[in-house]
C-alpha cells in the first residue's frame, strides 16, 4: 500500500509540475496518502466550452472574430481571421501581484516560418530571436492595450501572438491588436477594453480600409488607428509619403468610424460567453489619507520649484529628490504600517497633481514658456570634415548628432526569407540607427546592443526621413544619431538633425523635413470619467511628457506629413483633440523649417570629395573570363588590395564602389594591370587567321593569334581529320604557325571556337590580317564595333 501511495504522489505531482491541463488541477494529500482531485482552478474549463464565432464587415471586407475552440486554458483567447490570413492571441495574468512599480505587461509577436509555408534558412531550421518587424509590432500592440489597464494593476501579464496562417495578401499585425483586444475582453483580467485597429491606406486620393498588401505597395499613406467605444483615439501609428494635412485627418476619422464595428463584435463575443471579471487582490493607489498629509508637509516646497523657470532639468530634478527623501521620512514616522510603496506614490501623487494643476488652472509651464513656444533651437552642420554628412540638433537640453554614412548597394538591409513571406519587408537601403547612452540622463549603465525602445525611436525617425531620400540613389544610406543629451523628443530631435546631416551630405532630398512632440494635460470628470478641460503643450520636456497624459510625435515638411505616432496613458481622447494636435503641431514644425533654413536651406551640390565614388565598367562577354578570374580569383584579389566593392548589373556592366577617391584610383591601375594583355581584335566569323603555337599540351596547343593576346587551348580533336592522342603526332612544334578558322565566341564562357580540321575540307577561306584593337573600358562607355581589315 505505501509503494502504491507513494507512486499515486509522484504521478500526480509530475502532472501538477508540469505545464497545460495537469497544472491546472488542486490536489489534496489525504493522512493516509489518498489522493483526491478537486474542480479546476480559475481559468480552465472543466468541459470545453462552446466555440463562438463573430463576422464583422471592415471595409468591405469580413473579418472573422471567434474564441472557445483554441487554447482554453489561457485567460483569455481569440483568433482573428481576415481573407486567409490567421492570428490567435493568447493573454494571462498572474493573479498575485509582482514586486514591479508599474504594470509588468509583456506583448511578444512572433512570426511563424509555418504560417507562410516556408522553413527557416539558419542553421537550426527553426525560429530564434525576434527580428526588428517582430519588436515594432509588439511595441504598436503594447501601446495600444497598455492605457485601458486599471491604475495600480502590476499583476504580470502577457500577451502571444501566434501566426497560424499567412496568405501574402493581408498584413498580420493589425489583426493581432485586435486579437489581443478580443483575448482580453474575452478574459477575467480586469481590463477596460475592448479597443477595435484597423489600417487605412491612400490610394490615388480614395482612403481603404485594411488594404492589401498590393494596393500598400502604391499608397501614400500607411495609418494603423486603435480606437475606443464612442469613437475615442487610443493609439496613431503613421508612416506618409508627405501627404497634406486634411488628407491625414480625414484618413484618421474614417479609420476611427470604421474600429466602432470591431468593438461591437467583440462585445457581442463578450455577451454571448457571460464574462465576469475577476477581483483582484489589491490595487497599488496610494491611500487617501497619506496624500493629503503629504500634500500638507510638501505642497508648497514642490510649487515653489515648479514654478521656478531658471531650473534646469538636473537642478529642478534635484530638488524634487531633495523634498521628496524629507517629505517620505515624516511620512514614515507618521504612518509606520504603510507600505514603502504607498509613501513613494503618495508624495508622486501630490507632485503630479500641482504640475498639472499649474498648466490648467495658471497656463504655466515649469520652464517658463507660453504653451505653445518652442524651447530654444540651435543647429550645426559639417562637424567633421572626414565624415560624409554631419549635423548637430539642439533643443533646449535635447542635444542629438547626426551623422551620414554612404555605401554600395550592396550594403543595404537583407530580409530575410520569412519576413518577405509574412510581411513583405523588402530589402532598404536607407536606414536610421537610434542611440540612447546613459550619460545623456546623467546615468551611469550597462553599453549593449540595442534595446526596444531605441529600435522604436528609431524606427520613428527613419520613417519620418524615408519620404525626401530619391529613389535612383547610387548608394545605401545609413544615419546614426545619438543622443548626447535628453530632456524631452530626441526622436523628433533625430528627424531634425537627420534631415539636415543628408543635405550636408549632398544628398538630393525633396526637402527638409522637422518633427515636434505635442503633450496633453487633462481634467476628467469624477462621475463619468469624461474629459471637461484640457491643455496642449508644444515641444515638451522630459517631466511633462512623465506627468501629462499624451506624447504625440510628428514631423513632415512645410508641405505635408511624413510620420505620426501618438501614445497615450488614458484609455481614449476625442478625435478633437487629436485634430488640434495636428494643427499646433504644423505650426510649430512650419516655425522649427524656418530656424533650420537659416543653418542650411537646400542640399550642396556635391558630395564631400571623402565621400565615395561609384563608376560602371564595361566587359565584354569575351572578356568576363579575364576579368573576373579563375574561380573569381581576380575580384576577390581586387576587393581584398583596394577595399572597393564589385557588383555586377548586367550581363556585360559592373558596378565599382570605392569608399575614397583614391581607392577608386587604385583600382582603376589593378584593372588596367589584369587586363593590358588583354587586348581584342574584331575578329569576323568563319575567317581564316594565322596562329602561333606557344605551348605543346597532352590535349592539344596553346595558341595565339596576335602578340599580345592570351593563349587559347586548340583541342586535338580540332587539329585534324584523324584522331590524334598528342600533338607532336602531327609533327607540331612551339614557334609553327598554323592556319585556323574562327567560329565566334561559346556564349557560356565566351572562349574563342577555333578549328584547324576544318581547313582540311576543300572549301576555300580568306586569310584575314588583324589591326583594330578592342578592350574593356572604365566609367560605364560602352566600346563601338569596328571592322577589321583584310
Amino acid at each position: 500500500m505505501a509503494a502504491t501511495t507513494s507512486c499515486r504522489r509522484v504521478a500526480l505531482g509530475g502532472l501538477a509540475v508540469g505545464g497545460g491541463a495537469a497544472a491546472r488541477w488542486r490536489r489534496l494529500l489525504l493522512p493516509d496518502g489518498c489522493v483526491l482531485r478537486l474542480a479546476p482552478a480559475r481559468g480552465a474549463a472543466a468541459e470545453p466550452g462552446p466555440c463562438r464565432t463573430v463576422t464583422v464587415e471592415v471595409g468591405g471586407r469580413k473579418m472573422e472574430l471567434s474564441s472557445g475552440k483554441l487554447a482554453r486554458f489561457a485567460d483569455g483567447s481569440a483568433v482573428v481571421q481576415l481573407g486567409d490570413t490567421a492570428v490567435m492571441v493568447t493573454a494571462v495574468s498572474k493573479t498575485k501581484p509582482s514586486v514591479s512599480q508599474f504594470m509588468p505587461l509583456v506583448v511578444d509577436y512572433r512570426q511563424k516560418a509555418a504560417a507562410a509555408g516556408r522553413i527557416p534558412t539558419n542553421y537550426l531550421r527553426r525560429e530564434l530571436g525576434s527580428t526588428d518587424k517582430e519588436i515594432l509590432t509588439s511595441r504598436v500592440i503594447d501601446r495600444s492595450i497598455r492605457p485601458l489597464f486599471p491604475v495600480g494593476y502590476f499583476y504580470d501579464t502577457q500577451i502571444l501572438c501566434n501566426l497560424l496562417a499567412v496568405d501574402g495578401v493581408n498584413d498580420p499585425d493589425v489583426l493581432a491588436i485586435n486579437g489581443a483586444s478580443a483575448a482580453l475582453a474575452l478574459s477575467d483580467i480586469p481590463w477596460n477594453g475592448p479597443i477595435g485597429a484597423v489600417r487605412v491606406g491612400l490610394v490615388d486620393g480614395e482612403t481603404i480600409i485594411n488594404p492589401t498588401r498590393k494596393q500598400m505597395s502604391s499608397s501614400a499613406l500607411n495609418l494603423v488607428v486603435a480606437g475606443g467605444p464612442q469613437n475615442q483615439v487610443v493609439m496613431l501609428e503613421a508612416t506618409a509619403e508627405n501627404i497634406l494635412q486634411q488628407d491625414f485627418c480625414h484618413a484618421i476619422k474614417v479609420g476611427v468610424k470604421h474600429t466602432q464595428q470591431i468593438i461591437q463584435g467583440i462585445q457581442q463575443l463578450v455577451k454571448e460567453r457571460g464574462v465576469v471579471k475577476r477581483t483582484v487582490q489589491k490595487l497599488f493607489v496610494a491611500p487617501e489619507e497619506i496624500v493629503e498629509c503629504a500634500k500638507k508637509l510638501a505642497f508648497n516646497k514642490i510649487y515653489a520649484v515648479f514654478t521656478d523657470s531658471s531650473h534646469d532639468k538636473i537642478s529642478r530634478d534635484e530638488a524634487i529628490n531633495k523634498i521628496r527623501l524629507e517629505t517620505e521620512e515624516q511620512l514614515k514616522e507618521k504612518f509606520p504600517e504603510a507600505e514603502p510603496y504607498e509613501i513613494m506614490e503618495s508624495f508622486n501623487v501630490v507632485s503630479k497633481d500641482i504640475f498639472r494643476n499649474l498648466v490648467l488652472n495658471e497656463y504655466r509651464r515649469c520652464d517658463g514658456r507660453d504653451l505653445t513656444a518652442l524651447r530654444d533651437i540651435k543647429c550645426e552642420v559639417n562637424m567633421f570634415k572626414m565624415l560624409h554628412g554631419s549635423a548637430l540638433f539642439q533643443r533646449g537640453q535635447t542635444q542629438v548628432l547626426c551623422t551620414v554614412t554612404f555605401d554600395s548597394i550592396e550594403s543595404s538591409v537583407k530580409s530575410d526569407l520569412i519576413s518577405t513571406a509574412v510581411s513583405g519587408i523588402k530589402d532598404k537601403n536607407f536606414m536610421l540607427h537610434y542611440e540612447f547612452p546613459p550619460y545623456a540622463t546623467n546615468e551611469i549603465g550597462k553599453v549593449t546592443g540595442m534595446n526596444r525602445r531605441e529600435l522604436g525611436h528609431g524606427a520613428l525617425a527613419e520613417r519620418a526621413l524615408k519620404p525626401i531620400i530619391p529613389q535612383d540613389f547610387p548608394f545605401t544610406i545609413r544615419i546614426t544619431s545619438e543622443v548626447l543629451e535628453s530632456n524631452g523628443s530626441s526622436s523628433m530631435a533625430s528627424a531634425c538633425g537627420g534631415s539636415l546631416a543628408l543635405m550636408d551630405a549632398g544628398v538630393p532630398v525633396s526637402s527638409a523635413v522637422a518633427g515636434v512632440a505635442i503633450g496633453l494635460i487633462t481634467k476628467c470628470s469624477q462621475e463619468r470619467g469624461d474629459i471637461e478641460d484640457y491643455r496642449l503643450l508644444t515641444d515638451i520636456l522630459g517631466i511633462e511628457d512623465y506627468y501629462g497624459d499624451m506624447d504625440f510625435k510628428m514631423a513632415g515638411t512645410n508641405k505635408g506629413i511624413t510620420a505620426l505616432q501618438v501614445d497615450l496613458k488614458l484609455p481614449g481622447i476625442p478625435i478633437k483633440i487629436v485634430m488640434e494636435a495636428i494643427q499646433q503641431a504644423t505650426a510649430a514644425k512650419r516655425e522649427i523649417l524656418q530656424i533650420m533654413n537659416q543653418t542650411l536651406a537646400k542640399p550642396r551640390p556635391n558630395r564631400k570629395e571623402s565621400g565615395p565614388v561609384v563608376e560602371t565598367i564595361h566587359v565584354p562577354l569575351s572578356k568576363r573570363l579575364r576579368f573576373v578570374g579563375p574561380g573569381a580569383y581576380n575580384l576577390k584579389k581586387l576587393q581584398a588590395q583596394t577595399g572597393v566593392t564589385v557588383s555586377q548589373l548586367d550581363e556585360e556592366t559592373y558596378s565599382v564602389f570605392a569608399p575614397t577617391p583614391s581607392a577608386m584610383h587604385e583600382a582603376r591601375e589593378f584593372i588596367r594591370e589584369i587586363c593590358k594583355d588583354d587586348q581584342e581584335v574584331n575578329l569576323e566569323f568563319g575567317a581564316v587567321y594565322t596562329a602561333t603555337i606557344t605551348e605543346i599540351r597532352d590535349s592539344g596547343v596553346m595558341i595565339k593569334l596576335y602578340p599580345n593576346m592570351t593563349p587559347v587551348l586548340l583541342h586535338n580533336s580540332q587539329l585534324d581529320q584523324r584522331k590524334i592522342k598528342h600533338p607532336s603526332a602531327l609533327g607540331l612544334e612551339v614557334g609553327q604557325e598554323i592556319q585556323v578558322k574562327y567560329f565566334g565566341r561559346d556564349p557560356t564562357d565566351g572562349r574563342m571556337r577555333l578549328s584547324r580540321k576544318i581547313l582540311q575540307s576543300p572549301a576555300t577561306a580568306v586569310l584575314k590580317t588583324l589591326t583594330d584593337k578592342n578592350s574593356i573600358v572604365l566609367g560605364g562607355t560602352v566600346p563601338q564595333s569596328s571592322t577589321s581589315s583584310q
